[in-house]
């Protein structure tokens, strides 16, 4: 159970993450070919494992432009773990992120034999960012027909911008707003976290930090690579 928590919130988290700026995205890469790696760390510094991420399409879609972002997820070791896919659309106002991208391609290996329904709300990043913006919840529900209906339910809830601060990362130094979210997630026993994260303009996500339901640090990550 925390190991697959652990694997959807390193989805969650990272899903914002870049070093690109587009006129339609403020925050959020969007031009196809741009990549760009996130490192994630224990509590104690140590490399637990590696996200590096490229877009691969960029498209108009009901007006909207729409990226396709492709994952791959590998171990300290350097060994891929898995590879995932999903879309990102920006309105001209911020981005929303498909809620898809909210469910580990791990997991859903282990139900792909049966039938299995996902539906959700996108995690959106507006373009105003603000101190005191409250954003809106995202949400992911998977419902899997095993002969017994399993619920798995994933919410990340109290998303609020909470101030302004500069922060170093591998990458540079970058002056960014910070966001906070507290996740709640039910797959037969119920597991709550939160995490905070800072993003600055252009940029996207260059840092994250992971707390357990006692706001102890859990993890952390940073923003390492960036290819254009």
């Amino acid at each position: 159970m925390k190991s697959i928590c652990t694997l959807i919130i390193t989805l969650i988290i990272f899903t914002f993450s870049g070093h690109a700026q587009s006129e339609c995205s403020k925050y959020y890469p969007m031009e196809e070919g741009t990549s760009f790696q996130i490192t994630n760390y224990s509590k104690k510094g140590k490399i637990s494992g590696v996200l590096d991420y490229s877009i691969t399409d960029n498209r108009i879609e009901d007006e909207n432009e729409v990226v396709s972002m492709t994952t791959k997820m590998s171990d300290k070791k350097g060994e891929l773990i898995m590879e995932s896919s999903y879309n990102i659309s920006c309105t001209g106002k911020g981005i929303s992120i498909d809620f898809k991208s909210m469910v580990n391609p791990q997991m859903l290996s282990q139900f792909e034999q049966f039938d299995y329904e996902i539906t959700g709300t996108n995690l959106e990043i507006p373009n105003d960012l603000s101190v005191g913006l409250e954003l809106p919840d995202a949400t992911m529900k998977m419902v899997v027909n095993m002969g017994m209906v399993m619920n798995i339910r994933v919410t990340l809830k109290d998303r609020k911008v909470v101030a302004e601060e500069s922060v170093t990362t591998p990458s540079g130094t970058y002056d960014c707003y910070v966001l906070t979210s507290t996740l709640d997630m039910d797959m037969m026993a119920k597991v709550e976290g939160s995490s905070k994260q800072w993003i600055a303009e252009g940029v996207g996500m260059v840092k994250q930090e992971s707390y357990d339901a006692n706001g102890s640090l859990t993890a952390y990550s940073e923003l390492t690579e960036f290819k254009k």
